[in-house]
């Protein structure tokens, strides 16, 4: 039998034969055949590869937190707090680290009663767990187009029906998920949830505009609908005004002393402090955080108490200019993606072909470009990787059906030094112009500029509320190889 190994103790097998499948196929839950591979899981492989620029991961900048200062927290954690820190901790979390999430969220604005917390092993798990609590299979779950791309396996492992609302630079279309809403309703079938990234959304880099977010907020209430916001980056903005948090202004409706009854807010230290640490949190009303509970008890007891004794411990640590040393942490980190959000917009107006547009996002870690319509990015990623060394993540990732989103990508500007970013948007744009030209080969047609879409977040609505700055759309000229680029002017 071939089993492409190299024997006992020679090293994992490889590839399974067809038999060995077969045999396990009957074993298999039915929830298992619609489970898809994440596009986050190979994107994430690739931060082992130090050939390859991966523009690709939802990665911060890690390097950024002071060796010496981790040092020192890991000291204190081990003087002070050994056995705790070795022990397991409550399901809903530790009542140090709980503090450090409602001062986090009190920073947005958005305040909390603790007991309506529960800490997480990363923002990933809130999803799992809201899915295992409220999704049977074929349940309605409402989420914006494109929608965050790690959230995509976790809706199709619970077997949901994804509807998914499109988007322009003031973040998903109230009109349209109304219409959708009343769509469902005359089809018999309710919503579970609605799933929205509001701050800088994950992909699409775009931003719900304070008159959505209202409107979304009454709509739910009109409706008696649960509303999952997830906002990993709310403290990542760079230019711009902050916004009111969904939970936050359904709180100010209910009236309660800070409590909402209908958003379940998703957040997580993944982004503001370091993915490693795998802490996040729910925030929930009272009957649906019992449940998240019992979720969580069946899927791994309790989180961390290592990490999260030393975020806990991070909290206490004053900064250097009197404020307390996470806010100074953040603000460096304000800084520089800022920077490198620029350092990628000004290479994507050098480098990226006409017809390609783009997102100029506020805040966050993601822009969303569209191509010339006639290429497919799933096919461009695999050129990129093979000829150039380069990675990002292919549009169709963050839409359920796997069809739309098939000439956009995401990329990350965070996570990537200011060269690298531009040597990867370099290679990409080299990898374009060779699909392009093969393409012209084939067809006999030169590239022209593509038609404006849905999911190349197009201007406002008319009547609604315009931030024309989040979606700078871009057409640049052709050149001949070798010819100085033409820039643009206006930007």
């Amino acid at each position: 039998m071939d089993r492409s190994s190299t024997g006992a103790g020679g090293g994992r097998r490889t590839r399974q034969t067809a038999h060995e499948l077969a045999r396990y196929e009957a074993l298999f839950a039915a929830r298992t055949r619609g489970m898809k591979s994440s596009a986050m899981r190979e994107m994430m492989a690739l931060t082992e590869q130090t050939d390859v620029i991966s523009l690709a991961g939802g990665l911060p900048d890690t390097s950024t937190f002071a060796p010496e200062l981790y040092a020192k927290l890991m000291a204190k954690v081990a003087a002070e707090s050994t056995a705790r820190a070795l022990q397991y901790g409550p399901t809903e979390g530790m009542a140090s680290m709980i503090r450090c999430i409602v001062e986090v969220m009190e920073a947005e604005g958005t305040f909390v009663d603790p007991s309506e917390v529960i800490v997480t092993t990363g923002g990933q798990q809130v999803i799992d767990l809201v899915c295992k609590t409220l999704i049977d299979p074929g349940d309605v779950i409402v989420a914006e187009a494109p929608t965050y791309p790690g959230a995509v396996p976790t809706f199709s492992a619970y077997q949901a029906e994804v509807e998914q609302i499109e988007m322009d630079p003031n973040g998903m279309l109230i009109d349209a998920l109304e219409a959708t809403l009343d769509r469902l309703h005359s089809e018999g079938r309710r919503p579970k949830f609605i799933y929205t990234i509001p701050n800088f959304q994950n992909p699409g880099g775009v931003t719900m505009s304070l008159a959505r977010r209202r409107r979304l907020v009454e709509v739910a209430r009109e409706r008696e609908l649960l509303v999952l916001e997830d906002n990993p980056y709310g403290l990542l903005r760079y230019e711009g005004e902050p916004l009111p948090t969904l939970h936050s202004l359904d709180a100010e409706t209910v009236g309660r002393g800070g409590a909402s009854d209908l958003v379940i807010y998703l957040g997580t230290f993944s982004k503001i402090l370091a993915p490693g640490l795998r802490l996040g949190w729910a925030v929930a009303p009272r009957p649906v955080l019992e449940k998240l509970n019992l979720g969580k008890q069946g899927a791994d007891l309790c989180s961390s108490s290592v990490t999260q004794t030393f975020v806990a411990a991070y909290f206490e640590e004053p900064g250097a200019h009197g404020e307390p040393a996470w806010h100074e942490y953040i603000e460096r980190l304000r800084v520089l993606y800022h920077r490198r959000r620029d350092v990628m917009l000004e290479a994507l107006e050098e480098h990226f072909g006409e017809g390609a547009a783009w997102t100029k996002p506020q805040g966050g870690l993601f822009i969303w470009a569209t191509l010339d319509e006639r290429i497919d990015t799933t096919d461009l990623l695999a050129l990129a990787r093979k000829n150039e060394a380069v990675a990002f993540v292919p549009g169709r990732a963050a839409y359920m059906d796997g069809r739309r989103g098939s000439s956009s990508m995401r990329m990350n500007f965070a996570g990537v030094p200011d060269a690298d970013i531009r040597e990867g948007v370099r290679r990409i744009g080299k990898a374009i112009r060779e699909q392009l030209g093969l393409l012209g080969t084939l067809t006999g047609k030169p590239a022209g500029r593509a038609p404006a879409r849905a999911d190349s977040a197009p201007a406002p609505a008319a009547g609604e509320e315009g931030h024309s700055a989040l979606a700078d759309v871009v057409a640049l000229p052709r050149r001949d190889d070798g010819a100085a680029p033409r820039r643009r002017r206006d930007r």
